[in-house]
C-alpha cells in the first residue's frame, strides 16, 4: 500500500447518524475526526434523508475521503424500521457515488468481529477497544460516533488483512491470541 488513504465510515440512522474518519498510511491508522449527525425531530422522513446526504456531502468536501465504508442494515423486529434504515443507508451511499467514491459495505457482526473479536460485542466493548487501538483519551458523547469509526476500521482491516479474521469463543481466548490489544493498566 502506497501514499495515505482516507476512509469515511458511516452508521447510518434515522435519529442520529455516526462517522468517523481515518487516514491510512503504509500500516498506520491515525483518527482524523469522529462525530455524530442528530437528526431533526419529524416525522418527516424525507427531511432527514435531505439532511443526511447534506451532512454525507459536506464531510466528503471536507476530508475528501478515497473510500466510504458503511454498516449494512440489519433486520430486527420492525420491518418499518430497517426499511428506514435502508432509506438512510442509501441516501449516504449516493452522496458517496456522486463523488466516484467507492462504497463498501459491512454487516453490524462483521464490524464488531473485526474491532473486538466477538461480533456479537457491545457498543461499549467496542467503543473501548477503539479507544486502545487508536489512543483516544476518552469516549465521544454518542457511541453512534464510535459505531461510525468502528466501520471506517473494520474496512481498514478488511484491506490490509490486519484484522484478525479469526473467530474466537470468548474475550478470554480472544486476548490470549491478542495481548497487544490489551490495556494492561486499570
Amino acid at each position: 500500500m502506497t501514499g495515505e488513504r482516507i476512509i469515511l465510515g458511516i452508521d447510518p440512522g434515522t435519529n442520529i447518524m455516526g462517522y468517523g474518519i481515518v487516514s491510512v498510511y503504509g500500516s498506520t491508522m491515525k483518527l482524523v475526526s469522529l462525530g455524530v449527525l442528530k437528526l431533526v425531530k419529524s416525522d418527516d422522513h424525507s427531511l432527514k434523508l435531505k439532511h443526511i446526504f447534506e451532512k454525507a456531502i459536506a464531510l466528503i468536501e471536507e476530508y475528501n475521503p478515497d473510500e466510504l465504508a458503511i454498516e449494512a442494515p440489519f433486520y430486527g423486529k420492525n420491518i418499518q424500521s430497517m426499511l428506514k434504515l435502508g432509506r438512510a443507508q442509501g441516501v449516504a451511499m449516493a452522496a458517496a457515488l456522486s463523488r466516484s467514491i467507492p462504497i463498501f459495505e459491512y454487516s453490524p457482526r462483521k464490524i464488531k468481529q473485526s474491532i473486538t473479536g466477538n461480533g456479537n460485542a457491545s457498543k461499549e466493548q467496542v467503543a473501548g477497544m477503539l479507544l486502545h487501538m487508536l489512543a483516544l483519551k476518552e469516549a465521544p458523547e454518542h457511541l453512534d460516533a464510535t459505531d461510525g469509526l468502528a466501520v471506517a476500521v473494520c474496512h481498514y482491516f478488511q484491506k490490509t488483512g490486519t484484522g484478525s479474521g479469526k473467530k474466537f469463543s470468548g474475550w478470554k481466548s480472544y486476548l490470549t491470541a491478542n495481548p497487544d490489544r490489551v490495556d494492561p493498566s486499570p
